[in-house]
């Protein structure tokens, strides 16, 4: 049997800023995005899985775990986030990669993939709708709207991280728990990873700084009127969880007007929002037959 790939710990001085990053096994390069309140650690279940056959690299996004968390919303704009992923894509020593995003990850991946095209190889996008369909479901999905209500919240100064780490980051614990269909997809092990992460200082603002600076944007467009960007053109895989408590399925009935290249959607049934680290084997097994062509 081949002994799977071990995985090591690294930094990289990014866009103006420290990243630290998961890496794994050799071959074409694939990133790991993250979401919120995650870390690379979210990928523990794809990461060996990918590493027999690719380069996989899992970076702890900046504002989060051991990467770097620069003071201030704007340095959480969405401009600022594309480049530190362009910028890693470099410093590693390739011109693209395959993406990985699940959640905030893929909030970050879906505009990268429509503004830096030549820079990925093929997107996969794990219960993370394009911005642009998020935006218009909260203006006409009441639905949507109401299960988006932390958004809202998060525009708060302070208050907001205060309450995620009220009675030792319960919080964070019925997120997970709380919202998995399977509850032991976590164990007690990987609640207090998720919690350690959380607590490094600063680490809470500058994931909750990601909403406010995506609102922020979202009301400037607004008030200049703006028409929409570039849309995706590479080869698109989108994995599902059904029984998503934050993103509804419906929103994945619009993503075609956002990617202009070959979509694929695969759903997975009585599956919550966490679907990689719930279903782990059914989406490296998408993941794996979807790059399954690539040398």
């Amino acid at each position: 049997m081949e002994e799977t790939p071990k995985p090591e710990h690294h930094y990289a001085h990014v866009n103006n800023l420290r990243l630290h990053y998961v890496c794994a096994g050799d071959g074409a390069l694939v990133i790991l995005l993250h979401g919120f309140p995650e870390f690379w650690y979210s990928w523990r279940h794809q990461i060996p899985v990918l590493a027999q056959r690719f380069r996989v690299v899992a970076p702890d996004m900046r504002g989060y775990n051991q990467s770097e968390k620069p003071v201030g919303v704007s340095n959480y704009r969405i401009e600022a986030l594309m480049e530190d992923l362009a910028s890693l894509i470099k410093e590693l020593g390739e011109e693209k990669a395959v993406i990985v995003a699940h959640d905030w990850g893929g909030g970050v991946a879906w505009p990268f993939a429509a503004h830096y095209p030549e820079m990925v190889e093929r997107l996969i996008i794990l219960n993370c709708p394009p911005p642009a369909v998020l935006m218009r479901h909260l203006m006409s999905n009441r639905a949507q709207l109401r299960r988006s209500y932390y958004m809202f919240l998060f525009q708060l100064p302070l208050l907001p991280e205060m309450a995620l780490r009220f009675r030792d980051y319960e919080m964070i614990e019925r997120a997970f728990r709380g919202w998995a269909i399977d509850k032991s997809a976590f164990s007690d092990h990987d609640i207090t990873m998720f919690k350690t992460a959380a607590a490094k200082p600063g680490a809470l603002t500058g994931g909750i700084n990601y909403y406010r600076a995506a609102f922020r944007a979202f009301l400037r467009s607004r008030a200049r009127g703006d028409k929409g960007g570039p849309k995706v053109k590479c080869p698109t895989l989108v994995i599902w969880g059904e029984e998503d408590r934050a993103l509804g399925k419906e929103l994945t009935y619009d993503f075609h007007r956002e990617v202009e290249g070959p979509l694929e959607i695969k759903y997975i049934p009585h599956c919550s929002h966490w679907v990689q680290q719930e279903r782990p084997t059914e989406v490296n097994s998408y993941i794996m037959d979807f790059l399954a062509d690539l040398p």
